[in-house]
């Protein structure tokens, strides 16, 4: 017996190692902070200089069950997009710049065509981020996952001088709460997606009326990076209170992370036109609003909370960004979020 006829090929793990290495390289990601390259034993990155009282930030985050849907289509680039996009969205709401990226693979048996597929969006969501695949671990377990499964995790640190640091303290009441759009449903709430889908006995290359494109494109479409668009505000001086990512839980779930204890968000009904996949899904499902809020972004994948004479320049900088509430006082026993209740139908 051996290691390979146990279901573990050392060879074909050397040569995937061999080819992220190669594809960093190829994608030109690097960083001057990177001492060294893929392969080590740990990756090594240098502190930035300029940083006052540097202090590191750090997320880890996965895709969830997104990744049934990549596996049983056959897309793969889509997910390593969506895994580096769930962290440093994450990264970004204390004011971070993401600095380096750690991936986390593990399979049971390497489908290579696959594997590259997810490495190279790993690589894209990087480039686009700004950050450098630092390094990470690729983990063949026959007999743990079945042939052709595989699971993601991501990891990532970045830096941000501590007196620029956005905590609750700095939001205010009055404050505007400016979103910017998601690409769709993100990285969650996949599961009661397939759900639905399995109940109502759609195939994933069903087209709904009106849609361009099969039900497994659309919902694989990858989570929006929202990193130069908030460094382009951070470089035009704009004052950013608090931010907020919206993943799993939705608004409801989110938006109080970046509140004080005694504050709320008041919604605004209907200040955004909720995207049709959404609608799909609720009609199919015959879900209740509030349970699409506390399970859907809804068209709103990050949160802005600035004062109120930001609002124009952030609408010039963003012509992207609109306008879905403010911050208001929180009352004893009500929801930290206010107005999703008044909505309806999801449809306008």
């Amino acid at each position: 017996m051996d290691y390979r006829s146990a279901g573990v090929d050392i060879a074909r793990g050397r040569a995937f190692v061999q080819g992220i290495r190669e594809r960093v390289e190829r994608f030109g990601a690097g960083s001057p902070g990177v001492l060294g390259g893929i392969g080590g034993f740990a990756g090594l990155f240098e502190l930035p200089k300029g940083y006052l009282a540097p202090v590191l930030v750090a997320a880890a985050d996965g895709v969830g069950t997104k990744l049934e849907i990549a596996q049983q289509w056959g897309q793969h680039r889509g997910v390593g997009i969506d895994l580096v996009a769930m962290c440093v969205n994450d990264v970004l709401t204390v004011g971070a710049r993401p600095l380096f990226f750690l991936d986390y693979i593990a399979t049971g048996k390497l489908e290579l065509e696959a594997l590259w597929q997810v490495v190279d969006g790993i690589l894209a969501g990087c480039q686009e981020a700004g950050c450098q695949l630092l390094g990470g671990e690729t983990a063949e377990m026959p007999g743990f996952y079945l042939p052709g499964k595989y699971d993601l995790a991501g990891f990532c640190v970045g830096i941000v001088d501590k007196a620029d640091i956005l905590d609750t303290a700095r939001v205010q009441l009055g404050d505007r709460l400016w979103a910017l759009p998601s690409s769709g449903l993100h990285s969650n709430g996949f599961s009661l997606v397939r759900h639905i889908v399995a109940e109502r006995r759609w195939p994933w290359d069903y087209q709904p009326p009106g849609w361009d494109r099969p039900l497994a494109e659309v919902f694989l479409t990858p989570t929006r990076i929202y990193v130069q668009a908030v460094q382009k505000l951070q470089a035009a001086g704009v004052k950013l209170h608090g931010m907020a990512h919206i993943t799993g839980g939705g608004i409801p779930e989110n938006l109080p992370r970046c509140l004080a204890p005694d504050q709320a968000a008041r919604i605004e009904p209907h200040s955004w036109q909720v995207p049709p996949e959404f609608l799909w899904l609720q009609e199919q499902g015959q879900v209740e609003t509030l349970e699409m809020f506390n399970t859907f972004n809804l068209g709103v994948g990050y949160v802005l909370v600035i004062p109120p004479e930001e609002e124009n320049r952030v609408r010039s900088l963003l012509p992207e960004a609109f306008p879905i509430g403010e911050v208001v006082a929180a009352r004893p026993g009500e929801s930290r979020v206010l107005g999703l209740e008044e909505w309806g139908s999801l449809a306008s």
